[in-house]
């Protein structure tokens, strides 16, 4: 089930220790499905409903991690995608190169770096998640600081073991929104109301992790940083360099107040 905590600072917190609030371990095996949309694509909303039912956790075992990842280069037909980025439309054609495909396209799913398929085809995107299933993760441990000059995410890994297969491996972190909406008034999706869920607002590489070591840092979340307490998640995952398979995920969310 996916983790739901609600953050909490209390007064008497503001002038003494920080306290730590373990992020309660899932009882699933967590895998991380990235899904490249757009508003301005007519396709695309079946993908976003798709990725939302997932992001309800209705896998037995599995700890389903959601990343909407609103690409740019349909920004120009029409209507501007208030989410877009051009840094998720060159991740998508990281994953074009290594899939060898002749183009990227919209909407697309991503599980786990693994595989690929369209972004609202629900069959491949289960024989995806039941593969990812039978691989082994990376274990990935997050605590909440909370602290006078507010909430900090600690993040601590296991050790990457021979048996991973991999020499070394990138850290990263997605600050996504739980709810997003737009009424769009131009281009393929005009006059519909679009909702998405984890729409990711910043994403970046925080790391490295090698062969034989483990990985520890931490981070403060506030709105300088991308993350927004309000309607905020973060995503932490550890994935094969040159934007290989991913061999750990984590996720605090913390519901919209």
């Amino acid at each position: 089930m996916k983790t739901l905590f609600l953050l909490f600072l209390a007064a008497a917190l503001a002038t003494g220790p920080a306290a730590t609030d373990p992020v309660p371990p899932s009882t699933g095996k967590p895998v991380l499905i990235e899904l490249f949309t757009s508003e301005g694509c007519s396709s695309c909303p079946p993908a976003d409903r798709l990725l939302e039912r997932f992001d309800h956790q209705p896998i037995a075992g599995a700890e389903l991690i959601v990343l909407s990842e609103h690409v740019d280069y349909w920004d120009h037909i029409g209507w501007k995608d208030p989410y877009s980025s051009a840094l998720y439309s060159n991740r998508q054609k990281a994953y074009g190169d290594r899939f060898r495909l002749e183009s990227v396209y919209t909407p697309q799913m991503v599980v786990d770096g693994n595989s690929e398929f369209v972004g609202n085809d629900a069959a491949r995107a289960n024989q995806a998640i039941a593969a990812s299933l039978r691989t082994p993760k990376l274990h990935l441990a997050l605590t909440l600081l909370r602290s006078q000059d507010g909430p900090r995410l600690q993040i601590e890994t296991g050790t990457l073991e021979p048996s991973f297969g991999i020499r070394e491996a990138d850290v990263y972190v997605a600050y996504a929104l739980n709810h997003a909406e737009s009424q769009v008034s131009g281009g393929e999706n005009s006059g519909h109301k679009l909702t998405h869920v984890s729409v990711v607002t910043r994403l970046n590489r925080i790391g490295e992790i090698r062969q034989g070591q483990q990985f520890s840092q931490q981070l403060v979340l506030n709105p300088a940083a991308g993350f927004d307490a309000r309607n905020g998640r973060v995503v932490v995952f550890v994935q094969q360099r040159r934007q290989g398979g991913i061999v750990g995920a984590a996720v605090v969310t913390i519901p919209q107040t």
